[in-house]
């Protein structure tokens, strides 16, 4: 399905209903709006695995403007402001209050350009590992204690210029030291991939952007998730945001066996920590 948000159509797929039968009446669950990573790929990275939270939620997905089958736009108009306000007026057009927002990796600095400039509307937060702020020298020490000098070097030139062939070496070399569970190749193939928005974002926004300082803004329960064995959004960079938002608001959560998706290497912790949450 697709709705039309400001200038794009953007794509959405809902698991799980709103209004659900109980007894005499309708009982209404939570909606978690899930916001995937990349830039450049698309919501079938959570898929099937976040299916489960379907008996406590109303799950909706959503693919970033110039992501997956939503609308391309001009590469130069991408950036996490113009991202952050599309969820806030995505919410609008579905009529969907105080969601439960759920941003992985770039997905999670698109939750919190949201939740800074709109700190009103959510009604929960959670932050997946990502950062509020790149650190390549952090994820550069990471890689090397993961895959040695050729992975650090790899990783230097691509953080250094994300030519297409730095790129490809990266995604050899690099991604599979992400997680400590190996990726199968379905996640990628299965999502319709925007290489050039990832190129775009990669050589500029994601060198500069700095939400640290706006964390102080955030008005809901916030759950930070962050992995110790996560080289490009490292667990020191998760341990700044969870001393920036405010902290009768914030749970932190750190898993020492898990990379990049939390999900993929402790599930069962990871589940249990967000089901938690998500009903409290």
């Amino acid at each position: 399905m697709r709705i039309r948000v400001e200038d794009v159509r953007l794509f959405f797929d809902v698991e799980g209903a709103k209004l659900r039968p109980d007894g005499m009446t309708m009982r209404e669950v939570p909606t978690v709006l899930m916001l995937h990573g990349g830039p450049g790929f698309d919501h079938s990275i959570f898929k099937p695995a976040f299916s489960e939270l379907t008996d406590i939620a109303q799950v909706v997905y959503l693919d970033h403007r110039g992501n997956g089958r939503s609308d391309r736009d001009t590469v130069g108009r991408y950036n996490l402001d113009r991202w952050g306000d599309d969820v806030r007026c995505f919410c609008d057009a579905l009529e969907i209050e105080r969601p439960i927002v759920i941003g992985e990796s770039f997905g999670g600095m698109v939750a919190l350009a949201y939740a800074t400039r709109h700190p009103d509307h959510p009604g929960k937060l959670v932050l997946a590992s990502t950062t509020a702020k790149m650190r390549p020298d952090r994820s550069l020490d990471v890689f090397e204690k993961l895959g040695g000098s050729r992975a650090r070097e790899v990783a230097r030139r691509f953080f250094d210029d994300p030519t297409p062939e730095a790129s490809a070496e990266y995604i050899k070399v690099c991604f599979p030291l992400y997680t400590r569970t190996p990726t199968g190749p379905e996640m990628i193939s299965r999502s319709l991939r925007n290489e050039d928005l990832s190129s775009f974002f990669f050589a500029g926004e994601i060198r500069s952007f700095d939400l640290l300082a706006a964390l102080g803004r955030i008005k809901c329960p916030t759950l930070i998730i962050g992995g110790e064995l996560d080289p490009i959004t490292p667990i020191a960079s998760a341990e700044d945001m969870a001393s920036r938002v405010p902290p009768g608001l914030v749970r932190f959560e750190r898993f020492s066996n898990a990379g990049h998706g939390v999900q993929r290497d402790e599930p069962e912790r990871f589940f249990r920590v967000l089901r938690e949450f998500i009903v409290s």
